[in-house]
C-alpha cells in the first residue's frame, strides 16, 4: 500500500494472519487476560486460604459478582464484544472441575443486576440488594467459602466522593450490611475488589473474619476470568501497589483542600505525595494500611543484594532473587534511595529503580542489575537556598534500600557520598506559582512562598462565547477541483517524504488560510469519533484520524466494531512490567491501524495526587518513576506499529471538577520533581510523536497556552521534537496556543481567529509555519 493509503482511502484491510482481523482477536484477548492477572494485587491471605483448594465450594456475594466494571467512563471506555464478570470467570473454573459455585446465589444477583440495567443503571452504578434470608441459609449450608465482590465506577468529567456511606471511597450502608451478614455466617471469607482507584481498606484489613483480599482493579474484557485464574491458582499473583492505601480518606495530605474551591487546587503538600508523605512526615507512617510497592504471592522470595558500584555516573546494584517457596512466581525488586536532608529537605525514601523477574520455578534464582544515575538523586532548588533554579546534590551520605515494597526492604551496605554541593543542572525559573501561599516541609510544618508572575500573554482579541467552544465539530472544507488542476506544479507532501522536495519549500507555497488549516482539527472519516489532523488534499496531505483512549481503541457503539478492552492503566502499572506494557501498547496500536486511524490518544500520565480524582483509573501511579517507565513502554509499543502516541494530559490535571477553569497551584520544585518527572522520562525514553496539553490552568496560565511549559521546558529543556495538541474543546484562545508552542487545536480549531490575530500583528506567519511544520513532520513519520 502506498504511503498514507489508510488515511486517504480507508481500506477494509485486515492486519492479521491469513487475512483475519486483529481487532478484538483471540490473541489480543489472551494478552489482555495475562496483563490483567499480572497487575492484580493480593492484599491479604491469612491461613493461606488462597488459592482455593480443588473442589472448593464457593458462594458469591455482592452484586459486584455480576455487575462487572471493565474500565472507567469517558475517553477511557471501550466498545467490546463482551466483558466477563467474576461470576462468569468462576463458573468457567467450575466447568474445568476446579471449584464449585452455588448457583442459586449467582442467579439471584444476575437477575437483580439485569433488572437494574433495564431501569437505566450503568455498570458499577447499581445498588446493593438485600439478600433473601433463604439464600443466605442455603449458601451457608452448601458452601465452604464466601466470596464478597465490591465494584466501583468512575469517569471523565466528575470526581469521586470521600464521604463515609456514600458508596465511592467508602462502602454504602447496604454493602456494609451485606458484609456483616456474610462474615457472621461464614468462617472463611475472601473479598474481590473490582475498582479503578484507591478505596477504603480498613473494613477488611483487620477484620478477623476476612482472610483473603484480591485487588482485581478494572481488568478489561477478561478481568473476571483473570481474577478467577488467580483465585484458583492457575496463575500466581505478582502485582504490586503503585499507590499507598491509607486508613481513611482524611489521611491523605491533599484531602482537606481537594474540593476547597472549584476555581483552584492548592498543592500545599508539595513533593510529599503518596509514600513520600507517609514515609517522611512525623506520625504519618501509622496511617498506612498497605504501603507503596506491596503485594503478596503464593510463594516466597529471597532478595539478596550482591554488589554495588559506580560506572560513569551510574550506580549499579546487582541483586539475586531466589524463589524459596513451593510454586512458580514472579517478584518485583525495588530500589529506594535516601538523600541527606540538607537545607532543602527530602523524602525519607524515593524509588530509584525497579525490575521484575521472569517466572521463577521453586528453587530457581535470577540475577538482576538495577541502574540509578547519580544525577537522578538531585533535588530542585526553586528558592535559592543552595543554588537557585538548579538541580543539586547536597553534600552528605546517600543511602540505599532494596526489597519488594517501600517498607519491606534491606539497607544496602554500600552508600554514596557527595563531599560538597554539586550542581547537576542549572536552569531558569519556569511556571512559578502565583497564588500558592505555602508548602509542606519534611518535618510536617509549612513555609511561606513568594508570589511570582504568571506565564503567557493576555488575549488581544475579543474572547469567544463559551457556546462556540464546547462540542463544535470541524467543518468540511470545500476544495474546488479546478483549483487542484491549476496546482499540478505544486509540491506534494509525498515528494517531501521521498526526499524530492524540502518541507520548508512545501510550507512556503501555502497561502495563509491554507497554513492555518493545519493548526486545526479536521472532520471525521471512517469509524473515527475524535476528528483528524492535517487534511490538505490538494497538496497531498492526508486527514489522519485520532482515537481514544487509555484502555483500548475507543469506537462508538453502532459502528459495528468491537475492540479489545485492555486492563485500566493503574492495573497495567501494578504489573511493574514495562515489557508487558510495551506488548499491550503494540497490540492495541495494531487495532488502531487496522481501523485506519493514525493517532492513539494515550498514554495518560498524570499523578495520583488524591484518591478522588475521577480519572485516576487512566493514570498509573502516585510515583513519577513508575508512571514514566510504564508510559514510555506503552509509547514504544504503539509507535513500533507506525501509529502516533499522544501522551497526555500535560500537566497537573489532577481533578475533574471545573477542569477547564481550575488553577493548579503548585511550587516549581513539586512541579519538576513530581508532576512533570513522569512526562520527562516518557519523552526521553519513549519519544512520543505527540503530547496533549491538559484543560487546567497552571499557576495562572492555561497549560495549553503556557510558553514556559511548552517551549521552555518541553522543547527547550527536554529537547522534545514532536508536536503538541490541545485537549478537545478547551477554553483557551487559539492564536495564544500557537504562539506558546501548541500546534493543533482539537477537536475544532478556529483558523479565522488566527487570521484575525495575524492581521492585527498578534501572531506572525513564521510562528504559524513553526506549528504547521511540526504537524507535517508528525504525519511524515507515519506509514
Amino acid at each position: 500500500m502506498e504511503k498514507w493509503g489508510r488515511a486517504f482511502y480507508q481500506p477494509c484491510l485486515p492486519l492479521g494472519k491469513d487475512g483475519k482481523r486483529v481487532t478484538g482477536c483471540e490473541e489480543h484477548i489472551r494478552l489482555a487476560r495475562e496483563a490483567a492477572a499480572e497487575g492484580m494485587v493480593l492484599l491479604k491471605n491469612e491461613g493461606r486460604l488462597l488459592p482455593f483448594a480443588r473442589g472448593a465450594k464457593l458462594a458469591l456475594f455482592g452484586k459486584g459478582s455480576a455487575d462487572y466494571v471493565k474500565g472507567g467512563g469517558g475517553s477511557g471506555d471501550v466498545t467490546a464484544a463482551y466483558a466477563r464478570s467474576l461470576q462468569e470467570g468462576l463458573e468457567e473454573k467450575e466447568r474445568e472441575g476446579k471449584v464449585r459455585v452455588y448457583a442459586p446465589l449467582n442467579a439471584f444477583y444476575r437477575e437483580n443486576v439485569r433488572m437494574q440495567y433495564e431501569k437505566g443503571a450503568a455498570a458499577g452504578e447499581t445498588a446493593e440488594p438485600e439478600i433473601p434470608e433463604a439464600l443466605v441459609k442455603g449458601a451457608k449450608a452448601w458452601a465452604d467459602i464466601a466470596v464478597i465482590s465490591i465494584c466501583r465506577f468512575s469517569g471523565e468529567g466528575i470526581d469521586r466522593k470521600g464521604i463515609p456511606g456514600d458508596g465511592d471511597f467508602y462502602l454504602t450502608k447496604e454493602e456494609q450490611a451485606m458484609v456483616d451478614t456474610v462474615t457472621a455466617q461464614f468462617q472463611k471469607v475472601v473479598v474481590v475488589l473490582n475498582v479503578g482507584g484507591i478505596i477504603d481498606t480498613s473494613w477488611f484489613r483487620n477484620h478477623p473474619g476476612i482472610q483473603g483480599v484480591l485487588l482485581a482493579w478494572q481488568g478489561g474484557i477478561e478481568g473476571g476470568l483473570a481474577a478467577a485464574d488467580l483465585l484458583c491458582g492457575d496463575r500466581n499473583p505478582s502485582g504490586k501497589l503503585t499507590d499507598t492505601f491509607a486508613g481513611s480518606f482524611a489521611d491523605y495530605p491533599s484531602s482537606a483542600a481537594f474540593q476547597e474551591s472549584r476555581d483552584y487546587a492548592a498543592y500545599e503538600e508539595d513533593i510529599y505525595v503518596g509514600y513520600r508523605y507517609f514515609e517522611t512526615i512525623p506520625g504519618a507512617a501509622a496511617k498506612v494500611n498497605y504501603p507503596f510497592g506491596y503485594g503478596l504471592s503464593y510463594t516466597e522470595f529471597e532478595i539478596e543484594p550482591l554488589k554495588t558500584r559506580e560506572e560513569q555516573g551510574i550506580l549499579l546494584f546487582d541483586v539475586r532473587v531466589t524463589n524459596t517457596g513451593t510454586c512458580a512466581g514472579k517478584e518485583v525488586v525495588q530500589l529506594y534511595y535516601s538523600a541527606p536532608q540538607g537545607v532543602l529537605g527530602k523524602p525519607a525514601k524515593v524509588l530509584g529503580a525497579f525490575q521484575k523477574t521472569r517466572l521463577l520455578e521453586s528453587g530457581e534464582s535470577q540475577r538482576l542489575r538495577l541502574r540509578l544515575p547519580v544525577s537522578e538523586m538531585a533535588s530542585y532548588d526553586d528558592l535559592g537556598k543552595t543554588e537557585k533554579s538548579a538541580y543539586v546534590l547536597e553534600a552528605g551520605t546517600y543511602q540505599f534500600w532494596i526489597g519488594n515494597s517501600v517498607r519491606d526492604v534491606k539497607q544496602v551496605k554500600e552508600s554514596y557520598t557527595v563531599r560538597e554541593l554539586t550542581v547537576v543542572q542549572k536552569l531558569t525559573p519556569k511556571c512559578v506559582p502565583v497564588d500558592l501561599k505555602r508548602r509542606m516541609l519534611a518535618d510536617g510544618t509549612f513555609e511561606e512562598l513568594p508570589s511570582g508572575k504568571a506565564a503567557g500573554e493576555k488575549n488581544g482579541l475579543i474572547p469567544q462565547p463559551l457556546d462556540t467552544l464546547e462540542g463544535v465539530e470541524p467543518q468540511v472544507r470545500a476544495v474546488d477541483y479546478r483549483v487542484r488542476g491549476e496546482r499540478e506544479q505544486a509540491i506534494l507532501l509525498k515528494e517531501v517524504a521521498e526526499g524530492k522536495a524540502d518541507l520548508d519549500a512545501f510550507l512556503a507555497q501555502l497561502s495563509d488560510s491554507e497554513a492555518v488549516q493545519l493548526l486545526s482539527g479536521q472532520p471525521n472519516t471512517g469509524v473515527a469519533d475524535t476528528y483528524g489532523m492535517g487534511n490538505l488534499p490538494e497538496y497531498g496531505v492526508p486527514n489522519v484520524m485520532t482515537a481514544d483512549g487509555p484502555a483500548g481503541l475507543r469506537i462508538e457503539p453502532g459502528r459495528g466494531i468491537c475492540t479489545t478492552a485492555w486492563p485500566c492503566a493503574t492495573l497495567l502499572a501494578c504489573t511493574w512490567n514495562p515489557e508487558l506494557a510495551e506488548k499491550a501498547g503494540a497490540a492495541g496500536a495494531l487495532e488502531v491501524k487496522e481501523n485506519n486511524i493514525g493517532i492513539w490518544l494515550t498514554p495518560a500520565m498524570n499523578i495520583h495526587r488524591s484518591p478522588l480524582c475521577g480519572r485516576n483509573f487512566e493514570y498509573y501511579s502516585e510515583d513519577p518513576l513508575v508512571s514514566g517507565k510504564i508510559g514510555a513502554a506503552v509509547i514504544r509499543g504503539i509507535q513500533s506499529q507506525g501509529i502516533g502516541a499522544s501522551m497526555k494530559h500535560f500537566c497537573c490535571n489532577n481533578k475533574e471538577t471545573n477542569r477547564k477553569e481550575s488553577d493548579s497551584r503548585v511550587s516549581e520544585r513539586a512541579l519538576r520533581e513530581i508532576y512533570l518527572k513522569g512526562f520527562e522520562i516518557a519523552v526521553k525514553e519513549g519519544n512520543p510523536w505527540l503530547v496533549m496539553t491538559s484543560y487546567n490552568i497552571l499557576n495562572g496560565c492555561p497549560a495549553a497556552s503556557n510558553p514556559e511549559l511548552l517551549t521552555g521546558i518541553l522543547r527547550g529543556e527536554w529537547k522534545f521534537r514532536g508536536m503538541v495538541t490541545t485537549d478537545w474543546w478547551n477554553h483557551t484562545e487559539h492564536y495564544l496556543e500557537a504562539k506558546a508552542g501548541s500546534d493543533v487545536k482539537m477537536g475544532c480549531g478556529y483558523p479565522e481567529r488566527i487570521l484575525e490575530a495575524m492581521e492585527k500583528g498578534l501572531i506572525s506567519r513564521e510562528e504559524i509555519d513553526a506549528c504547521a511544520k511540526r504537524v507535517l513532520e508528525m504525519i511524515l513519520k507515519m506509514d
